[in-house]
């Protein structure tokens, strides 16, 4: 099935822009315009995202006769003969082969910037082709998304990173500390893509394939995330209650090598960590330590993430014991952590990382995931 463009440049964008070659001042050849970030959620915007912009969109030869007409028959049933601009797209196609006349100039992508600074600037080449610098406003404008995306990460990365510092010590896996599981949770693939790539920029953790696809394909990144081996509620109940204990142990003798992951809530998340984890499964558990085959990450995926966590780390400190790091904060033995991927956003994490200090459990014993990776959306209001 063709998308909804159907690849067609011409038609990206809004209807009334069609007829604005025809509003600019008599004698106008130059329209310069802008892109910026007057503010919002947080004081700086991460800018990312233009490049997949123009690498999707805007390079080669992205105007045909073919598209010309179809744009053409489109605008004269949607607002009426006679209003596209026919003239000005075939001096495109004659006159440059095709290839937009235009220059684009931002900041590079990655970098943070205090809000009311310009991060893009656009500006038309050919002096007949005034009216398509803002002609493409309405695709430029849509790197908004990874921008906040990026943002938001950020903003994440930031508090993890404070409270790793204050009960850690140390950053170390602070690139895993925030898992994207947000694919399942997009309104497409490619806002998938687009989000979930945005979100690689602040960390390393992903189970968004899509994501890491498009960081190959548009910014040369070979394998831009990683992940590991993993339970689903439905892997689990399928066992049943009663053989809940086999569902655990077959996911150890499954992956005896390198970070297994288990959601460990389908019943009783606290029974499951005193009774199953750090009980009949905790040599297996520990001699997975001893050999160095690599942690055994539980996670409690349902309640209040606040509690649970503390509960959670609670329960396994009794059973598997822990240190005192230098910090003076407690820390399981590592071949067993959480992660917390249920209700996580920017301000929960707070919250769970408070209570679990308030506690005495540093931060390093948790990792995050969080489904609304691409969806939260950060209040960055735009200027063009």
């Amino acid at each position: 099935m063709a998308s909804p463009c159907n690849e067609n440049l011409l038609l990206v964008t809004d209807s009334y822009k069609v007829t604005h070659h025809r509003q600019y001042p008599p004698g106008t050849e130059t329209v310069y315009s802008y892109f910026e970030s007057r503010g919002g959620k947080f004081p700086e915007v991460v800018f990312f995202g233009l490049q997949y912009i123009i690498k999707r969109w805007l390079v080669g030869q992205v105007v045909t006769k073919e598209k010309i007409e179809e744009a053409k028959a489109f605008s004269d049933a949607h607002l009426g003969p006679g209003l596209f601009n026919y003239a000005g797209w075939m001096h495109i196609l004659e006159k440059h082969g095709g290839r937009l006349p235009i220059r684009i100039k931002a900041v590079p992508e990655g970098l943070v910037i205090p809000y009311k600074n310009v991060l893009v600037t656009v500006e038309n080449t050919d002096p007949k082709c005034y009216w398509l610098t803002n002609y493409l406003e309405t695709l430029l404008v849509q790197v908004w998304y990874p921008c906040t995306v990026a943002t938001n990460s950020r903003a994440q990365k930031t508090v993890i990173a404070e409270y790793l510092n204050d009960t850690a010590g140390s950053l170390a896996g602070l690139p895993f500390k925030l898992h994207d599981f947000g694919f399942r949770g997009s309104t497409s693939v490619e806002s998938a893509a687009i989000g979930g790539v945005a979100h690689l920029v602040n960390f390393k953790g992903t189970d968004n394939i899509a994501a890491i696809i498009l960081a190959r394909d548009y910014y040369g990144c070979k394998m831009a995330g990683f992940s590991v081996p993993a339970a689903e509620h439905s892997t689990i109940t399928s066992w049943t209650k009663a053989n809940e204990e086999d569902a655990y142990k077959n996911m150890l003798s499954q992956f005896p090598n390198g970070t297994v992951a288990c959601v460990s809530d389908s019943y009783d998340v606290l029974n499951a960590c005193e009774h199953i984890w750090g009980g009949h499964l905790k040599e297996m558990v520990r001699e997975r330590g001893l050999r160095g085959a690599g942690p055994l990450v539980i996670r409690p995926d349902s309640g209040d993430p606040a509690t649970i966590v503390v509960q959670v780390l609670d329960v396994l400190g009794s059973k598997f014991g822990y240190e005192t790091n230098s910090k003076g904060f407690k820390v399981l033995p590592p071949y067993i952590r959480i992660l917390q991927g249920d209700g996580v956003s920017y301000e929960s994490l707070k919250d769970i990382l408070s209570n679990s200090k308030e506690h005495g459990w540093s931060a390093e014993n948790v990792s995050f995931g969080s489904g609304e990776v691409g969806q939260r959306y950060t209040e960055i209001r735009i200027q063009v």
